[in-house]
Order: structure tokens, then sequence, then C-alpha cells
């Protein structure tokens, strides 16, 4: 809705109405959802193209790139800080670029998925707000935009790296391939997802020179990302109760009993593998330093199963960690820690 001196613009559906709110007057002015190439809008889209049209697909479609979820490429710098490169101007800059690019595909994939769920997306009760569910976002438009996306990352990134080139490929080919099948797939619909943050970790490590960087991480990471995809599986089934098969095939193969059981043998294995990381890795200090991290990773976890099965949260696992601030300080202090034993031990 945009509001021009006492015309109120906005568009319902494929609609865009008027209002005059001197006279209370409703006029339908244009019934299109891409209004560009409709004679009938032509009228007036010289007066509301840049106060109207453009800023609301603007901000559609900045919605429907789920900016939220970018949170999850922070992985790319994994690399970079355990190798013992943060303060290292090209390398970091690099490093950065390549989190862009992420970012970038990233939202290319979410908008692809978009589109392929958009009619299951319409029956769910919260993505049924998303952009393109809720008719905000023109289905060709995000095609376009997901294109461009998808193309450009692809471009720059085999421009920087060709490695980082063939593993944003990977990630977009994998991504795509659970939007169109591998989603409905038990076990393997978790496995693609934690490969995602796997494949995010080492684009890391193919945009700069790595020497000290431990393959522990690698199986840090996906346990870690095991978790949180079995997790939101779990947050799935609470949240849609016995209509959950009809927004996610999959999830009529799962039990929260299965889930739950998972979760406490992946968490009990996470422990184990980032306790083996701190004191047997050959990068990290000799005096073990390290070690001292280990009660960060264990109240993490333990925080994160209590907001699974005690508060019944975790659908969005990118809004439970921006929003819950207990988890906010203990990733704060694990990573404050971590550099200073990395750095200065």
């Amino acid at each position: 809705m945009v509001k021009v001196h006492s015309l109120v613009y906005y568009k319902k559906n494929d609609t865009w109405m008027v209002l005059d709110q001197r006279l209370n007057i409703r006029t339908v002015i244009c019934k299109s959802s891409w209004p560009f190439f409709n004679p009938d809008c032509s009228s007036f889209l010289p007066d509301i193209l840049t106060t109207v049209i453009i800023p609301a697909m603007v901000k559609a479609l900045t919605r429907a790139m789920r900016p939220r979820q970018w949170t999850k490429n922070v992985f790319v710098f994994a690399a970079l800080v355990f190798d013992g490169q943060l303060f290292e101007p090209v390398p970091l800059l690099r490093t950065i670029a390549g989190f862009i690019l992420l970012c970038l595909i990233s939202s290319a994939v979410y908008l692809i998925n978009d589109i392929a769920d958009v009619e299951r997306d319409k029956e769910h009760p919260t993505k049924k707000n998303r952009p393109i569910a809720s008719g905000e976002l023109s289905i060709r438009v995000a095609a376009v935009a997901a294109a461009l996306f998808a193309i450009c990352s692809l471009a720059v990134g085999f421009a920087l790296s060709w490695f980082f080139g063939i593993i944003l490929l990977l990630y977009f080919v994998i991504n795509l391939l659970y939007s169109f099948g591998l989603k409905h797939v038990l076990i393997i619909d978790v496995f693609i997802v934690a490969a995602g943050f796997v494949l995010r970790v080492g684009a890391g490590v193919s945009l700069i020179t790595v020497e000290r960087f431990s393959p522990w991480l690698y199986v840090c990471t996906t346990l870690l990302a095991l978790i949180v995809g079995f997790g939101k599986r779990r947050a799935e089934i609470v949240t849609l109760a016995g209509n959950a098969n009809a927004h996610r095939r999959v999830l009529d193969g799962y039990t929260i009993p299965y889930l739950d059981t998972l979760i406490v043998i992946i968490s009990a294995v996470t422990i184990m593998a980032y306790s083996l990381y701190t004191f047997s890795a050959e990068n990290l200090p000799d005096n073990d330093s390290m070690m001292l991290t280990i009660p960060f990773v264990l109240y993490g976890i333990f925080r994160y199963i209590y907001l699974l099965q005690v508060k019944n949260e975790g659908g969005a696992p990118e809004e439970l960690f921006l929003r819950d601030r207990p988890i906010q300080i203990t990733l704060l202090l694990w990573g404050l820690l971590s550099i200073l034993i990395l750095y200065f031990g």
C-alpha cells in the first residue's frame, strides 16, 4: 500500500485499486499480475510506476529472498577464522565476496522453492503469508529474479575461483533436486539440508589458502546441521498437528518419538566430536585451551533441545537463533573465546 496525497494505491490479489480518502471511493484501476504488458494499465502506470508498483515489487522480492536465512551463510567464514586468517585483508575480502554470492544463489533457491510450493504454501498457516503465496509477488517476476541471481552468482563465483564456482553450482543443483523431489524422501531430506551447510564450509576453504583447517570441523558442521534439520521437522509436526502430511508429504513418515531419539543420538555424537576436535586437531594451541569452549557447546545444544521439546519451537531455526537471547549470548561467548584462544593462546 502506498499513499500519494489523498489517494491510496494498493494491490489485492491481482487487482490494483485506488482509494480516494476525501471521498471514500474505491476504484479498480488495473487487473493484472504483470501490469507492464497490459494495455488496460497504460493510463495509470506513468503516474504510479515509481511510487507504487516498483517499490511494492522490490519490497515483496526482498521478503521472498529471505534475508534472515542468509545467517546460515556465515559458515563460509569458518575456514577463515579457524585457519588463523581472520585479520588478513585479502582472505577476508575474498570470503566476504563468497558470502555475498552464497546469499544471492541461496535466494535464487528460495524463490524457485516458493514457486514450486505455491499451492501448498497457500494452505499453510504461516507460509501463506509469503510474497508469492499471498500474491504480493508474481511468479513471473520471481522466476526472472531467480534466474538472474543464479546466473550472476555462478559467473562471479567461477571468476573468483574455479573450485568455489563448482561448489556454488553443486549447492544450486542439490537444492533444486531437493525442491523438486528429495524433500519428500525420509531422512534424505535432512541429509540434503546438512550437505548445504558442509558446502558452505567447503566454499570458505576454496576461497583462501588453507594450512591448518581441521577436518573435524566438517564433521561437527554436519552433525549440528542434522540436529537443526530434524529439530525443524519435529517443530513442523507439532505446529501442523494432524494436517502435517498435507503441507509436507515427508512428515507422514516421521513421528515425534522417532525424531526425539535421532536428536538425542546426534547431540551426543556432536558433543563427542567437538570434544575430540578441541584436543586432537593439529592447528590448536598445545596447552589444550580450546577445551574451555566445550561448556558453551554443551549449553547451546541443551538450550536448543529445551526449546524444541519443552517450548515446541524450532520450526524456523533462523528466527529462533535471532530471537532467543541465551543462545545468542552463548554463540557470542563461544566465538570470542575461540578467537582469543586461536589467535592469542
